[in-house]
């Protein structure tokens, strides 16, 4: 369950900034009365995201009636669901900092258009987190033992509430985190979490038939980790870490947690900082000019004696043969 409410604490957390971004920026502006509309797009967000996850929900259970396309369709949303939790946690790293800046551009632009532009806003900085959190929740969920029970759920709300609160305290300044180590620590959990679901997802791909090697165990250790154990249950339960996984489904793990995490935690390179020209590179250039000048006065010197030449042919040969005899 720690694996859903930390789903749930990471994407509240980012859609509650997103929020508070918004309205303190309305605030601050003297547009208070553009609040309602915010709120308007914020609720319509959550209700979709709401039952995006009961239609997904409804589809397993309901229109699947077989097993083996539960399993396949369960496999197609952990698949999915890794992607976009991959996709999430670098672009929040990158983002973290510039995320108030680029908001508030496009609600002052908003603002320009009027209240359905604001509301629509809103609604779409909204909805991405909450289509998220109803895709990972569900992939998540199911790959907790099986997704029994109401504890992930719960484990989810508690985290939404919790994110909740933080960006009420962080909006009123009651409470200062740093936020880039904060979305460091759980990305990295969270790349955790998404090699379990994709562990998961690859279980059930064999289960339906469409990948070999289900009973190709790569280990063995149920005699050591006890799966009715309350710390096998934890470690199943966040990372989907079980006794006796079959030999794809570490390959899976090792092959997405491994170049991920280093990915994730590799610091971003410096800027490149620009190259600034050589003192005597304008005392060459101007010098250019004038030599070009030089040819230039040289070519025209060319057609004076050209012109010359005609004058010299024009003389009779006794003329010029005449100071010779004398």
């Amino acid at each position: 369950m720690f694996a859903t409410y930390l789903i749930g604490l990471r994407e509240g957390l980012e859609a509650t900034l997103v929020v508070s971004i918004l309205v303190a920026f309305l605030v601050k502006s003297q547009r208070r009365d553009r609040l309602p509309q915010v709120w308007v797009g914020v609720g319509l967000a959550v209700a979709l995201s709401v039952l995006f996850g009961w239609l997904i929900e409804y589809t397993s259970a309901s229109l699947l009636a077989r097993s083996e396309d539960r399993e396949l369709f369960e496999a197609v949303t952990s698949v999915a669901a890794v992607v976009f939790v991959t996709w999430m946690i670098f672009w929040m790293r990158r983002a973290a900092r510039t995320i108030a800046g680029e908001l508030r551009g496009k609600l002052t632009e908003a603002l320009a258009v009027g209240s359905l532009a604001v509301a629509g806003m809103s609604f779409l900085a909204v909805i991405r987190e909450g289509l998220e959190t109803a895709l990972i929740f569900y992939s998540a969920a199911q790959s907790a033992a099986g997704g029994t029970g109401s504890g992930p759920l719960l484990a989810l709300a508690g985290g939404i509430a919790t994110a909740v609160v933080l960006g009420f305290l962080l909006y009123r300044s009651a409470l200062r985190i740093n936020l880039s180590k904060f979305f460091t620590w759980t990305g990295a959990l969270l790349i955790l979490v998404a090699a379990g679901i994709l562990k998961y997802g690859v279980h059930d791909f064999q289960e339906a038939g469409v990948l070999p090697g289900l009973n190709n165990l790569a280990f063995d250790v149920s005699s050591v980790l006890d799966p009715s154990t309350w710390y096998a249950t934890l470690l199943a339960g966040m990372f989907n870490i079980t006794p006796a996984p079959s030999v794809l489904e570490m390959i899976a793990w090792v092959a997405y947690a491994v170049p991920v995490m280093v990915l994730f935690l590799r610091k971003p390179a410096a800027p490149a900082k620009p190259v600034t020209p050589a003192k005597p590179a304008p005392a060459v250039s101007t010098d250019a000019p004038a030599v070009s000048t030089d040819a230039s006065a040289a070519s025209t010197a060319a057609p004076v004696a050209s012109t010359a030449s005609p004058v010299a042919s024009t003389v009779p040969p006794e003329q010029t043969a005449a100071p010779q005899r004398a």
